[in-house]
């Protein structure tokens, strides 16, 4: 029998199987506002048309100014919950679990979309002054952040737990925090960015501790049956920055503070980063956080074969795995998945007369 296509339960939330959409930014909503369009309905509901277990958002701003691009959703207001409502229903009627990654860009935000260059907006082209734990650039050419003030960052924190309320009147299930990539949380846990010296910077414990204020902020307020997931990059890959057993540590905190499985990346924060990429370079990440911390995981990076997902769950690497990039190239990659491994799959009904 295939682990990856049997079903998983954390809390009282069960996927159909181990096939995970993961947050992929698409720089597509309405008007600069933050708001979900016809696209996201499209791109999110054919994941779940497709056979995945759970379909995750794109990385949604709990600010306007958190935001990637101007182009990036929100969770900010009520239209942009209006909107998140019909995607979420359709998600789940087709068989999926709708989820939502909670977001703030920090000093990464305001840039253009990436076949646009990428590179930073200002305030006068439509963009906006960004922030950040300290004030220090991201790159070369990009523009130095304003630092926050202590009582900011506690609003930050409750941005995300009104973010993650309106992600459950939104129809969301599952709710993950990003703390990866080089955005806002991340920052303030790399020694490279976060020079801060209030409680929110210095130590190992002033580093994490928006993190993990942030997740015991959002536990608070949403449902106890509503599992809660952090991803985080696990190495910055650049001496002297975050590694391996801050995050083992990182981890066991945060499942102290009621998250129930860790989104293992890695990478993002620094533009020096020394990193080699090869199928599923992530997964001993995954493994040795599930091992040390003693909680779930989830794999990232790379995962293209059937085969390859079939071993990280089954050899418990990871408890799921999340695909990103082959999910846009294939949105039906779990039916075929199923079929290359011998494991009984649902199909729709409309397109049973093709199985």
């Amino acid at each position: 029998m295939s682990v990856l296509f049997t079903p998983l339960r954390l809390r009282g939330v069960e996927t159909r199987n181990r096939v995970w959409v993961a947050p992929m930014c698409q720089y597509s909503a309405d008007n600069q506002d933050g708001i979900p369009t016809d696209w996201h309905l499209v791109h999110l509901g054919s994941r779940a048309v497709g056979g995945a277990g759970l379909v995750m958002t794109e990385a949604t701003s709990v600010t306007d100014d958190g935001r990637i691009t101007p182009w990036d959703l929100g969770i900010y207001n009520d239209p942009q919950v209006a909107a998140f409502q019909p995607i979420t229903r359709f998600i789940e009627a087709h068989g999926a679990v709708p989820a939502i990654q909670l977001a703030h860009a920090g000093r990464k935000a305001s840039t253009n979309r990436p076949w646009m260059g990428g590179k930073p907006v200002a305030p006068a082209d439509g963009g906006w002054d960004v922030r950040g734990p300290s004030a220090i650039a991201y790159n070369e050419g990009y523009p130095e952040p304003s630092a926050y003030s202590t009582e900011e960052v506690h609003g930050i924190i409750a941005a995300f737990a009104e973010g993650a309320q309106r992600a459950v009147r939104a129809g969301f299930r599952v709710i993950e925090i990003h703390s990866a990539h080089g955005y806002l949380l991340h920052q303030f846990l790399s020694p490279h960015t976060n020079l801060r010296d209030d409680e929110f910077g210095g130590s190992f414990a002033g580093r994490t501790k928006l993190t993990v204020e942030v997740a015991k902020a959002v536990r608070a307020v949403i449902p106890a049956t509503m599992p809660l997931l952090v991803r985080i990059s696990t190495s910055e890959y650049v001496e002297g920055g975050w590694d391996v057993e801050e995050s083992v540590a990182l981890a066991t905190l945060l499942k102290d503070a009621g998250v129930d499985m860790i989104d293992c990346s890695s990478g993002g924060n620094l533009p020096h980063q020394a990193l080699t990429v090869y199928p599923g370079y992530q997964v001993g990440f995954a493994r040795e956080i599930r091992e040390r911390a003693g909680i779930a995981t989830g794999a990232v990076g790379l995962i293209v074969e059937p085969n390859h997902a079939e071993a990280v769950v089954a050899g418990q690497d990871a408890d799921v795995v999340l695909l990103g990039r082959e999910e846009l190239r294939d949105p039906y990659w779990p039916m075929h998945a199923a079929k290359a491994l011998g494991a009984d799959h649902e199909w729709p009904v409309q397109y049973a007369r093709a199985k």
